[in-house]
């Protein structure tokens, strides 16, 4: 009886064959859609099936991910301890990049065999809508997946942006090629790309005897190749569980590309069916050419007085628009003097703000590394984060404070891009990135030696005088420390991130303000009275002396005797007669002990001085150190 049951199901299969029909299933592990119209599919996020044509769009152009699934799951195992059996898939699909950016996609789509249809933790972006980054990698995942991935990320090993590859429990591909096929004649690899905009197809087979894993790519309209584009040899059987859900996954991100399934096939334990692409719908961007050839030559003379006169009207809408603009343009962007750059040109610099050109990331957003294109100039790119709470108010600061400045040892802006939510900040790149990674980074980063390191804070030095004695303003930049130093080509210390920064006009009062800064480095007059001025950023320099001294972060629980605070222990050290001791022990002793005992007890020399009236109060203890490095402007120092 169970014979006669198979051979009755293998005979329907025939007959639906027969029949031409564009979808069925049957019970064992058997299905074909060409096209998804009237079909039973499941779908979350931003995938639906669009009806009349029946194409599944994964994503529709927003930043989320997107999934869709077989309804039932699928026994990939004759029995509980079984191996998973060979199986087979094939399918169309189509990627439509954003109009404005054809070069550019943010992400792409996989095949994924997974436990269930639950993918609620998973990330978009990068992440693909299957993982996040807790348990990218983990076993427990068991996911087996084929991704067509259209974004390179370096945190995945990706080849490029332009690649297919065979995944395992995690987004780190076991095997990955360039997207393209094998001729069958000259052997010779055709790239294929795959935000073209055109139809492709693929197809993955397992067979559980080799443990292969083949994925095959080529144009929708041609032959299976016979060399497949990728090969892996793994046991399925330690990644599936039983029963497994199939489907497809995708996301996208800023741009606003489009993802499609055209049409879908699977087989167990033999080839999955063929797809009948006279049925399959029609990717958009075919039915949009079709639809241009008909006005060109139906209704051209239309056509071209409505152009006409929509052209007259935009340029009459742009004339209104930019002088109403100009009526409200804001005082310091007349004022500002680096010129203003389009974001055009800033997406063209980064790739799209690639996650590959990322530097870092902090409260105030996060910072790219560009190319302008015609002056081929490297530039550092700052989105200002649209949650973040300083906003515009900090942006135009920022804008306002540094515009103008010019100095050896402070970053210098360049320009800026300002349109609707988009606020973008362009500087000097600084290819040996912030301080406080040398000073505490993995090992990575080399050991800055005592003469770069007496040289950074000399610089610093440099520039804090700068900003509070010699430029046409008082600039208190509130927010001194080893992240917002930045190294040039020559390790030079340059002072940057003037978020924070109040301008002031020489010999008035300072205002109070709201307590800003970073704890550790706030002066004690600053978090009573909220008042910030040069000496608060005196007193923070002289934190970030002993930062880059001893090598040590401001409040350190590592700190010798259960002590936090690094002045505390360094104090104690001076008066126990061993000052010395605080000096950074990677230094090894390499490094001269007058200068050490020097940039040691600077931190401490103004309210000693001051109070025993050796020294005025109104002359900056850093000026001495900034101009020659010697102590000798300060009489009757210890």
């Amino acid at each position: 009886m169970p014979n006669a049951i198979r051979l009755l199901s293998f005979l329907l299969y025939l007959l639906y064959l027969g029949l031409n029909l564009s979808s069925f299933t049957t019970g064992d592990g058997i299905f074909v859609y060409s096209g998804f119209r009237g079909t039973e599919f499941t779908v979350d996020g931003k995938a639906q099936v669009l009806l009349p044509e029946g194409l599944l769009q994964l994503s529709n152009g927003t930043e989320a991910e997107a999934h869709a699934f077989y309804p039932t799951p699928l026994r990939f195992r004759k029995s509980p301890y079984a191996a998973v059996q060979s199986f087979s898939v094939s399918f169309i699909f189509g990627i439509i990049p954003d109009p404005g950016y054809t070069d550019y996609s943010p992400h792409g789509i996989t095949f994924f065999v997974g436990p269930n249809k639950n993918f609620s933790s998973a990330y978009s972006d990068q992440y693909l809508g299957l993982f996040n980054s807790t348990n990218n990698g983990n076993s427990s995942n068991h996911v087996f997946a084929v991704e067509l991935d259209t974004n390179m990320n370096s945190e995945f090993r990706d080849i490029n942006d332009n690649h297919v590859g065979i995944n395992l429990n995690s987004l780190i591909s076991t095997t990955s090629s360039s997207a393209g096929h094998y001729d069958d004649r000259s052997g010779y690899f055709q790239n294929l790309k795959l935000i073209s905009g055109e139809a492709m197809r693929v197809w993955i087979e397992y067979n559980e005897e080799a443990l292969q894993i083949n994925v095959t790519l080529a144009p929708f309209n041609m032959a299976k190749p016979v060399r497949p584009l990728i090969s892996a040899t793994y046991n399925l059987s330690a990644v599936l569980t039983e029963p497994s859900y199939v489907g497809f996954s995708s996301t996208t991100g800023q741009l606003r590309s489009t993802h499609y399934i055209l049409g879908w096939s699977f087989g167990m334990n033999r080839t999955a069916p063929a797809l009948d692409i006279t049925r399959l719908p029609r990717l958009p961007h075919i039915v949009r050419e079709a639809s241009q050839k008909m006005v060109l030559a139906v209704i051209l003379p239309i056509t071209v007085a409505t152009f006409l006169i929509a052209i007259f009207l935009i340029v009459l809408l742009l004339v209104r628009r930019r002088r109403k603009y100009a009526e409200v343009q804001e005082d310091w962007e007349v004022e500002f003097g680096p010129h203003r750059f389009s974001l055009k040109d800033l997406f063209r610099a980064t790739e799209g703000f690639n996650n590959r050109h990322l530097l870092g990331r902090g409260g105030f957003g996060r910072v790219y590394k560009g190319v302008l294109p015609k002056s081929k100039l490297e530039i550092a790119v700052k989105r200002v984060s649209h949650e973040s709470q300083q906003g515009i108010k900090e942006f135009i600061a920022e804008v306002v404070s540094i515009g103008r400045l010019r100095h050896r040892n402070i970053v210098q802006l360049l320009g800026y891009c300002r349109r609707k939510t988009e606020l973008l900040l362009v500087y000097d790149f600084m290819p040996n990135g912030s301080l406080d990674k040398y000073l505490y980074g993995s090992g990575e980063q080399p050991i800055l030696d005592w003469i770069l390191r007496f040289r950074i804070i000399k610089g610093v030095a440099s520039g804090l005088l700068y900003l509070h004695r010699e430029w046409e303003q008082v600039v208190i930049h509130r927010d001194v420390k080893a992240s917002n130093v930045l190294l040039d080509e020559e390790m030079n210390g340059r002072l940057g991130d003037f978020g924070l920064a109040r301008l002031y006009d020489h010999g008035t009062d300072m205002q109070t303000t709201h307590l800003a800064g970073t704890i550790g480095y706030l002066a004690p007059e600053l978090v009573r009275t909220g008042k910030a001025s040069p000496f608060t950023d005196v007193f923070a320099f002289g934190i970030f002396v002993l930062e880059v001294t001893c090598g040590r972060k401001p409040i350190d629980h590592k700190m010798h005797n259960n002590q936090l605070m690094l002045v505390d222990w360094v104090l104690d050290l001076w008066h126990e007669g061993s000052i010395t001791d605080a000096m950074d022990s990677k230094l090894q002793n390499d490094y001269d002990a007058d200068e050490a005992c020097l940039v040691l007890k600077l931190e401490f020399l103004p309210t000693d001085m001051v109070q025993s009236e050796r020294i005025n109060p109104h002359v900056p203890y850093y000026q001495s150190l900034a101009s020659n490095g010697t102590m000798s402007g300060l009489s009757g120092g210890r």
